[in-house]
């Protein structure tokens, strides 16, 4: 099951990373990621779910991303770290589905494979004070 969410929060976050920089509708950008994608029905409303979720709360997040890196403006930050941090907090503050060591491992991961050589260690910072405020 952990490879397929894995898979999952991938494409929900391509969508994101879509619709941040080039302003795709987000209904636009999941559907045509998860017509491509060989996942259980289930696995793609986890990843549209986590696609809607995040951006119907995205000005929260930002917010969050603010209070906890005021180092580095939202809007400077670099696309793909911004959308990690965006999922990420979604899953830790608002969705609540997953324990929050599996949010923080996974953007993490995500990190890792779509960021720069800092963003995994960035991403692990700014989550960490996330998860130390909402102390769950």
């Amino acid at each position: 099951m952990k490879g397929t969410r894995h898979k999952a929060r991938m494409l929900a976050l391509q969508a994101l990373y879509e619709i941040d920089s080039v302003a795709r509708q987000p209904d636009t950008a999941i559907d045509r990621l998860l017509s491509e994608a060989d996942l259980s029905g289930e696995i793609k409303e986890f990843s549209r779910a986590l696609v809607s979720g995040t951006m119907k709360n995205k000005e929260k997040i930002d917010r969050n991303i603010k209070k906890y890196a005021p180092a580095y403006p939202v809007e400077q930050l670099a696309i793909i770290d911004r959308n990690i941090l965006r999922l990420a907090i979604f899953e830790i503050l608002f969705d609540n589905k997953v324990p929050v060591k599996v949010a923080v491992n996974e953007a993490v991961e995500l990190a890792k494979t779509f960021g720069s050589e800092k963003s995994a260690k960035f991403i692990n910072g700014v989550l960490g004070s996330v998860c130390a405020v909402a102390n769950r």
